[in-house]
């Protein structure tokens, strides 16, 4: 497990869960989930988004695997209505998340031992995990790599609405080693749909962007 920042470089990363656990064990055996929990992790204080009056905390973001509270936003579940509150707020979502996606998949398609399971000790698969992010980190963060290692076109864009895949996408046909995490339902805390909600008035107004009522 992974939290990635927009410059598409980890911030923190989690290796040794077993695959058969489901999402919440993952998430709540991290360090950074007990520091969230106990507010340990020094966020700055809750403030209005741009244009509006309610005082929001800083949160992350994850897909429908994760357990939805007040430090994490994920989509609303099922189909919506095109120009619906609902469909604006997870197409904006989606475009967040991509950034996730994008460096998991670079991740994969330059150290290719994530091509396939590793048939490695634990703790030797752990070293190759996280030395290959902090490889990483250091190329995408080193002036003289940036350009070499994720070249222009590498990560997936927007042109009007048009989604442009990246050149990473090319050559990971068939890879079979990052597993998706296993969705159990939940009930989020009202709380937790009070912050999702205003985040989605804010993609409706002063946040919006003017191709999002015509996503598919």
């Amino acid at each position: 497990m992974a939290f990635v920042n927009s410059e598409y470089c980890f911030t923190f990363v989690d290796v040794g869960a077993q695959g058969r656990m489901n999402d919440s064990g993952v998430y709540a055996n991290t360090s950074i989930y007990r520091k969230i929990i106990r507010n340990e992790l020094l966020f700055p204080p809750p403030e209005p988004l741009l244009q509006r009056h309610k005082e929001m905390p800083y949160v992350f973001i994850g897909d429908d695997a994760f357990p939805m509270s007040s430090t994490l936003l994920k989509p609303y579940r099922g189909n919506h209505p095109k120009g619906s509150l609902e469909r604006i707020f997870n197409y904006r979502l989606c475009r967040a998340r991509r950034v996730v996606e994008n460096v998991f998949g670079i991740l994969a398609s330059v150290f290719r031992v994530f091509r396939s399971p590793m048939l490695l000790q634990p703790d030797k698969a752990t070293l190759i995990c996280m030395t290959c992010c902090l490889l990483h980190n250091f190329l995408r963060r080193s002036a003289t790599s940036r350009k070499n290692y994720t070249p222009p076109g590498t990560f997936d864009y927007e042109e009007d609405g048009e989604l442009i895949p990246g050149t990473w996408r090319n050559d990971l046909q068939g890879m079979a080693s990052f597993n998706s995490l296993i969705n159990k339902p939940r009930k989020p805390s009202e709380e937790a749909k009070d912050i999702r909600r205003e985040f989605g008035e804010y993609c409706m107004t002063s946040g919006a962007v003017e191709w999002q009522n015509y996503i598919d």
